[in-house]
């Protein structure tokens, strides 16, 4: 595939980003069945964050094509063959993963609408509906809203300097790919899909990945590109479910049982590799000390947040106090992982417990240095559920610099879950 030559051909032809609804990640189909299920009532509220307020993406980005983008995915439904792989495969062993009336339910599904809103250098996007609906909008925007910028800075490159940029892209990650051949016993998978530099690139690191590193290659989070190249889906749950459940809690007593009414739902629904625990939402240390017994038997623990290896230590002796064997759990490496880290990590605690990578914004969106001005380098751009019945959401991290929500209510959080002094690290991606 000649990247440079089809993205070359962006310039002349309305060219859609998101062109199905499973080119998204795995993870979120699981969570939207769950709260199909459990919570099919609950009106939520997501909306744009960016991070890295420096990126102006409403002067970058023409609010006209913006639309035009959205409006497509709106008009998007599940295809014969994609609905068939959905209802047919199987994932983590298992057949059927995804029950005939939630399935009924996705093949008629047309995304609801959006509130778009220029405000100064930024956009204000938001959707506000049944929350088993918008959840459904955050991945495909994140993947617009990236890719519309690449595009932006690669707008007036010609043919010959685009050639040059992919080959010095594909060398990069090529490199990377190399120095991880050399690690024993390593699996990894691409994490890549919110804040890739566009779908064209993260299918060609997904292919050069399979290539590059066999079966240490364990599969991607997006479900299209893991139908098309025939690798495993991967993914299990997101900060989405402790946040809007604890908003939707009355009373402080509540408020500190929502995390864990989480994953007791999680834990009917599903077994083995996908009972991972993600514990950082209001700190991973006092989840863990306040955790039921039940949950020591899960299979694992993933590591969103704060500095990875201090989080995984707190796991390990968690595993060991609840009478539990470390070497036989799993730890997902996630946050902004790139190939040193990667490195580090698994010469740190392999043979300690069973170590994993999900590699995402360093695999599917590393250009920095190659464009002047740095400007196609990765930013951290998120999409998050804000309120939940008209209640806002809170989300405290193991990092304070990823904390959000109003300030009294942050306070409150913090009270109840036990949360003290925090290391601030800076949020790459």
């Amino acid at each position: 595939m000649d990247i440079a030559t089809r993205v070359y051909n962006h310039k002349w032809k309305i060219d859609p980003i998101v062109r199905s609804l499973i080119d998204t990640d795995f993870y979120k189909l699981l969570m939207c069945q769950s709260v199909f299920r459990n919570k099919p009532d609950t009106t939520v509220t997501f909306s744009l964050i960016n991070r890295s307020s420096h990126v102006p993406l409403a002067k970058l980005i023409d609010e006209g094509e913006l639309r035009e983008q959205l409006d497509h995915i709106r008009s998007l439904s599940l295809s014969r063959g994609e609905s068939t792989w959905l209802r047919g495969n199987t994932f983590y062993g298992k057949r059927q993963m995804f029950r005939p009336d939630f399935m009924e339910w996705f093949e008629g599904l047309r995304l609801p609408p959006y509130q778009l809103e220029r405000k100064g250098d930024q956009y204000e996007l938001t959707f506000e509906g049944k929350w088993h609906e918008v959840m459904l909008w955050e991945i495909p925007a994140l993947a617009v809203l990236m890719e519309l910028r690449s595009r932006a800075v690669i707008n007036s490159m010609g043919r010959f300097e685009l050639q040059v940029l992919y080959a010095r892209a594909m060398t990069r990650v090529w490199e990377k790919i190399e120095r991880l051949r050399g690690v024993d016993g390593l699996t990894i998978a691409d994490f890549g899909t919110r804040r890739r530099h566009s779908f064209l690139w993260q299918d060609w690191c997904v292919q050069a990945m399979i290539e590059g590193l066999g079966e240490k290659f364990t599969g991607t989070s997006n479900c299209l590109i893991a139908m098309r190249r025939e690798v495993e889906a991967i993914g299990t749950n997101a900060h989405e479910l402790p946040m809007v459940y604890s908003a939707l809690a009355e009373g402080d007593e509540a408020l500190a049982q929502a995390p864990y009414d989480v994953l007791s739902d999680w834990h009917d629904e599903h077994e083995g590799n996908l009972r991972i625990i993600l514990p950082d939402t209001y700190g991973t240390k006092g989840f863990l000390d306040r955790a039921p017994d039940w949950l020591a038997g899960w299979t694992g623990i993933r590591i969103d947040s704060g500095d990875p290896a201090k989080g995984a230590e707190v796991a390990i002796n968690w595993w060991k106090q609840r009478g539990e064997d470390p070497a036989g759990k799993r730890v997902i490496f996630s946050d902004g992982l790139d190939v040193q880290q990667i490195q580090d990590l698994h010469a740190q605690f392999s043979g300690r417990t069973k170590v994993s990578f999900g590699w995402g914004t360093l695999l599917t969106n590393d250009f920095r240095g190659l464009v002047p001005e740095d400007a196609l380098a990765p930013f951290s751009l998120v999409c998050k559920a804000v309120a939940a019945n008209g209640r806002p959401t809170v989300k405290l991290s193991d990092n304070p610099e990823k904390a959000m929500g109003p300030a009294e209510e942050i306070k409150r959080y913090k009270k109840v879950f036990g949360v003290g002094a925090q290391e601030r690290q800076a949020v790459i991606v």
